[in-house]
């Protein structure tokens, strides 16, 4: 009997044995599995990353418009009325290490000192334009989206604007177009508050300094 016990007794303690390294060789291979994983994971995710955040080409031709620009400014109140001119100052500058295009723009509106500010940036991401617009003659901000047309050398701006007296938003469409290194047209089309119909707004004339 105490024979058959110890034999007993062995070849349990070999199984616990046996068991105990192939748990513990699928734990090493688990984790060796999941550590490959996230390696290969946090690599991909750095490279999309990297992609992300570094300026390209596109910001190199929007690094193109840095400097000072004359501005002739002609607008249009509502559709059919006659046109108001007025001049101005645009001063432009890439900021964060080339990644966005800051302007400045100065001028007069209605006898009125006019001060506004845009930032223009292309998501390498999204392969799309963003831009935002403020002024000293409200207190919202303005964002669109834009996208490049090669046929016209241009970027077609879209989104909304706010009309203080009906205090609802209505749709807006820039189109900027690079004529050449020291000619740039903007037009901006606005959809009427009453009837929503598009007329053309404002039309801008840079010409660098």
């Amino acid at each position: 009997m105490t024979e058959h016990f110890t034999i007993f007794r062995t070849l349990r303690s070999t199984k616990t044995i046996f068991m105990n390294k192939l748990t513990f060789a699928l734990l090493t291979i688990s984790a060796l599995s999941i550590a490959t994983y996230s390696h290969a994971q946090s690599d991909a995710d750095m490279k999309a990353m990297m992609a992300y955040s570094t300026p390209g080409d596109i910001h190199k031709m929007m690094a193109k418009s840095v400097g000072t620009w004359t501005c002739a400014i002609t607008m249009w109140m509502a559709p059919n009325t006659q046109p108001m001119n007025s001049t101005g100052e645009m001063k432009n500058e890439m900021i964060l290490g080339g990644r966005y295009l800051k302007g400045t723009n100065t001028g007069n509106f209605m006898g009125q000192p006019f001060e506004g500010i845009s930032t223009t940036a292309y998501d390498n991401a999204k392969k799309i334009f963003l831009n935002n617009w403020i002024d000293n003659m409200g207190t919202g901000m303005m964002n669109l989206t834009g996208t490049w047309d090669a046929a016209t050398n241009s970027i077609t701006f879209t989104g909304t604007m706010l009309d203080p007296a009906s205090g609802k938003d209505i749709p807006v469409r820039e189109v900027l177009k690079f004529v050449d290194d020291n000619h740039q047209t903007m037009e901006m089309y606005a959809n009427a508050a009453t009837g929503g119909q598009e007329f053309k707004t404002m039309e801008i004339k840079f010409t660098r300094k």
